[in-house]
């Protein structure tokens, strides 16, 4: 079982990027779930999402404690929330962020996880620059699945378009294909590579 931890505030869209992420794994073949995890908050407060990616039934509806990768979609919860908490030193990170992981201060964290499996995606500015609006879930899931292989980023574009209508889904679907596609050429610079 695959398991995936979304951060971010109220508004950004961390509970729909759950969702996304559990279609676009269905989709692909898999059994998914998803669930988010808040009271009463506001708009801007901290929100949690879980989404569980499998290939058989799925039986545990738990916060998850270990995941296998955590998507945070705000940089600014990271001196506020624990985002790291039980994620293995081979987990994967994504984060919302034009600063590289040692500008943000990360700099310990990077030293005790696989550095091919951190990256930061500037995800609200390439939603800016698509649909007009900062909010950045859509955007990381492209980056994620670039990053991962869990899932491809046509059912991720499937499950955008799914969701959402017109030019919404449109700018959110080339967005998180833009996203993709900046991870997966930074892969291939981290592994020695040329850059496409």
């Amino acid at each position: 079982m695959f398991q995936v931890r979304i951060h971010g505030r109220g508004g950004q869209g961390v509970v729909t990027a759950a969702e996304l992420l559990s279609v676009a794994a269905f989709c692909d073949g898999h059994v998914a779930q998803a669930f988010p995890s808040f009271g009463s908050e506001r708009t801007g407060a901290p929100v949690v999402a879980f989404c569980r990616i499998d290939a058989g039934r799925i039986r545990t509806r738990e916060p998850i404690v270990a995941p296998d990768g955590i998507i945070v979609l705000d940089a600014t919860l990271l001196h506020q929330v624990d985002l790291f908490s039980g994620v293995r030193s081979d987990g994967y990170v994504v984060l919302n962020s034009s600063r590289s992981l040692e500008e943000l201060g990360l700099s310990e964290m990077v030293d005790q996880h696989a550095r091919a499996r951190l990256i930061t995606v500037p995800a609200t500015e390439l939603a800016l620059a698509h649909t007009g609006r900062p909010v950045p879930n859509a955007v990381l899931l492209g980056g994620f699945a670039a990053l991962t292989g869990v899932v491809s980023l046509d059912s991720v574009v499937t499950a955008i378009r799914e969701r959402f209508t017109g030019a919404v889904a449109e700018g959110n679907a080339a967005a998180a294909t833009e996203a993709h596609g900046l991870v997966a050429r930074r892969g291939e610079v981290d592994a020695g590579a040329p850059a496409a």
